[in-house]
């Protein structure tokens, strides 16, 4: 069978996946989350942000390595558009470091992100790392040596249980594809990019995004993330304050250690803030994991990195760059926004997410709207 190769552009419509007829979302089925979304309630509300994947699906049955079954891929989120050649200030936060984020010793000694941020599986992270680097030179032959792109951001997550992750089927035109297919506008979810073979809470995970509008000193600004969701207990799930993971036991893979796995978040604000604020942000995004029932597990790489989209005066390299930046004190509004949007991104990455099967058989069920709703029905979140 011939490697299938999805490559997802974002949509330019501001309707929800459902008003499109597509993936139905969270809110979608009535789960109640605090705060207000943007327009999109995704990552790409932030204004420049584009968002890319390229999916790798193939084969079926028994493990041969080096041929599949194939269950993984690639996303790639640019902070201000491909075709955008600057940086943007930006910090990284671990909760716990089990995992890969490369290019995070760079943006913490220079404050600055120059590079999208790739997620992959475990074992692409070379390559997804070398693609970047090979794309920026050829797509701006005359820009010369820059750190930045030399030392790109590149995340990672594990799906050796439905992917031959052993077989290193992601190339570097697979890299190129999510690249070039970078786009703003609402986000596929689920079973795409990076997040193709992903599990959360032992249900199907995947990729998923939400953002939040506020208001601060008579200023609109946005905070978006994006999540790449592989980590988690099934007796700790919890949506909108409900047990849901107690509730339904059943629908389990054959997985020996329910806790391991892994989340990515990317965060990307219009606020102007500068690098350290950015970082108390990025320790804010374990509040939005804890709530869903993420405890930072030993074998988990929790990995998280935030930017600004602000501020375009960080790339002179002569003279005095000037920079706005809010005041600390009034950054609790950034900081619940922060929690909430990724509580709610890593609902839709299930709730959008389909039941899939893998390597020997294995199986990952999707969480199933309907109970998901009765057990929300029981404990009177929704009527």
């Amino acid at each position: 069978m011939k490697k299938l190769i999805f490559v997802f552009a974002v949509l330019s419509s501001q309707l929800t996946f459902a008003q499109q007829g597509g993936k139905a979302r969270a809110r979608d089925l009535g789960i109640p989350f605090s705060g207000t979304p943007g327009a999109l309630n995704a990552i790409t509300d932030v204004t420049g942000v584009e968002v890319g994947f390229a999916t790798l699906i193939e084969g079926q049955g028994t493990l041969q390595e080096g041929k599949g079954p194939v269950r993984t891929g690639v996303t790639a989120i640019f902070p201000k558009g491909k075709n955008y050649q600057g940086r943007v200030f930006a910090a990284w936060y671990t909760l716990n470091g089990n995992g890969e984020m490369t290019g995070t010793t760079w943006v913490k000694e220079s404050g600055c992100l120059g590079s999208p941020v790739m997620i992959t599986n475990t074992h692409s992270v070379g390559v997804v790392r070398d693609a970047v680097i090979e794309w920026y030179v050829k797509k701006f032959p005359t820009s010369g040596y820059s750190g930045d792109i030399s030392l790109p951001v590149v995340a990672e997550t594990f799906d050796g249980f439905l992917n031959d992750i052993n077989g290193f089927h992601v190339k570097k035109e697979h890299v190129f594809a999510a690249l070039e297919s970078a786009k703003s506008g609402s986000i596929a979810e689920g079973n795409v990019g990076g997040g193709t073979g992903m599990i959360c809470h032992l249900f199907k995970g995947g990729t998923g995004s939400s953002s939040r509008k506020i208001r601060i000193s008579n200023q609109d600004y946005t905070v978006g993330v994006l999540v790449q969701t592989n980590y988690g207990s099934r007796d700790q799930l919890s949506v909108a304050g409900v047990p849901v993971g107690k509730e339904i036991q059943d629908l389990r893979p054959a997985i020996k250690k329910d806790k391991d796995g892994s989340i990515i978040v990317v965060l990307a604000t219009d606020a102007p803030l500068l690098p350290h604020q950015l970082e108390r942000l990025a320790k804010r995004i374990p509040l939005g994991i804890g709530i869903m029932g993420g405890r930072g597990n030993n074998s988990s790489g929790d990995i998280f990195i935030a930017f600004s989209t602000a501020n375009a005066d960080i790339n002179k390299d002569r003279d005095i760059a000037r920079v706005d930046m809010l005041p600390n004190d009034l950054m609790d509004d950034l900081f619940q926004a922060t929690a909430e949007a990724t509580e709610e991104a890593i609902v839709n990455s299930m709730v959008a997410a389909e039941t899939m099967e893998g390597v020997n058989g294995n199986k990952v069920f999707a969480i199933p709207h309907d109970r998901l709703i009765a057990v929300l029905k029981k404990y009177n979140r929704i009527k």
